[in-house]
């Protein structure tokens, strides 16, 4: 009874996904970080176009202008970035900044608790994952999971270079496999990023 209880949990999560997941996806854009090789172009500069990896601080070190911190942003906001230190230190009057990523830098996250297969598992590099399809790909949850209060861990870059800030979400998975309290469907629909750490806690028998 337990092992069959358990397989129509995971079909339901496999459903949720296969009908929520596309939207989040659709509006999904990267995010940069540490060890990702960019190329960094500027529309009649050659000279100052260059090909970098960001470092452990999350920075690129650019001709003239020195570092900029790009992890964490999206291209679009890493381009304006850009754009902003050439144009704020009066090196260029009107830089145009294309960022394309050569080399994507290993994204992973974590699952543990009460769940059939925990363990680390690859981001996929162009889309987007949520806490739902993760507890999917790790096997759902086992029959003692605490579905309503799933736990994300996610460490941050803080405001310098050494700060860093955690945060911690809790996630109602299950109401999102049985589709309850839709007004909550975006706040507990959350993306994954590169190192978070999900903990599934059991339920208090």
């Amino acid at each position: 009874m337990v092992a069959f209880l358990a397989v129509l949990l995971s079909s339901f999560v496999l459903r949720s996904v296969a009908t929520a997941q596309p939207t989040e996806t659709k509006n999904y854009d990267y995010k940069l970080t540490p060890t990702d090789r960019v190329r960094i172009a500027i529309f009649q500069e050659e000279d100052l176009s260059t090909i970098a990896r960001i470092d452990a601080k999350g920075c690129v070190n650019l001709p003239l202008v020195g570092e900029v911190r790009l992890a964490g942003m999206t291209r679009t906001d890493a381009q304006l970035a850009i754009e902003k230190a050439y144009h704020d230190g009066r090196f260029l009057r009107t830089p145009q900044v294309t960022i394309t990523v050569e080399d994507y830098a290993p994204r992973e996250v974590s699952i543990s608790g009460a769940v059939n297969s925990p363990g680390r598992y690859p981001l996929p590099i162009e889309s987007s994952m949520s806490v739902l399809e993760l507890i999917t790909r790790a096997g759902g949850f086992r029959d003692t999971a605490k579905g309503t209060a799933v736990r994300v861990t996610r460490i941050s870059p803080g405001d310098n270079n050494t700060d860093q800030k955690s945060q911690t979400f809790i996630i109602d998975v299950e109401s999102l496999i049985k589709g309850k309290d839709r007004s909550k469907l975006k706040e507990n629909a959350l993306m994954l990023e590169a190192g978070d750490v999900v903990y599934v806690p059991e339920r208090i028998i």
